[in-house]
């Protein structure tokens, strides 16, 4: 069953303005280490973090909350598979949420997908309850 699903448009210039004017502040405020190596190993490194960022904007949405009741932005990272497929896990205050809504006799498993085309990039996520064995 689905838990939630969030959505987030990110504007790719708008967040290379941010870290123009706040630089390693904004970086390591809002980005876990795995995704900053991601990031800024990347050919379009503005892009890549504004995946990520779309992505956590879609994660707290998923989770019904939105960027408030303590979620923090590092509660929610973005890493990838083998494969390249996207994965989000959470922490924190962010996964005390998910075990609250998900039902007993299920776990949550959360999807997301992200892209870009610039100026935009985009994120989302589905949190889907799947019934334990």
């Amino acid at each position: 069953m689905i838990l939630g699903v969030g959505t987030d448009l990110a504007n790719i210039d708008r967040i290379s303005g941010v870290f123009k004017r706040h630089g390693d502040r904004f970086r390591k405020r809002v980005f876990t280490e795995t995704e900053q190596r991601k990031s800024e190993r990347r050919k379009d490194v503005a892009a890549t973090y504004a995946k990520r960022w779309a992505a956590k904007e879609a994660c707290s949405k998923a989770l019904g909350t939105g960027l408030r009741m303590g979620i923090s932005w590092k509660d929610m990272a973005v890493s990838n598979l083998n494969t390249g497929q996207p994965v989000m896990s959470v922490t924190g205050w962010a996964e005390e949420r998910l075990i609250s809504m998900t039902p007993n006799g299920y776990r949550a498993t959360i999807h997301v997908s992200l892209t870009d085309d610039h100026p935009w990039a985009q994120a989302f996520v589905i949190i889907e309850a799947q019934l334990l064995p």
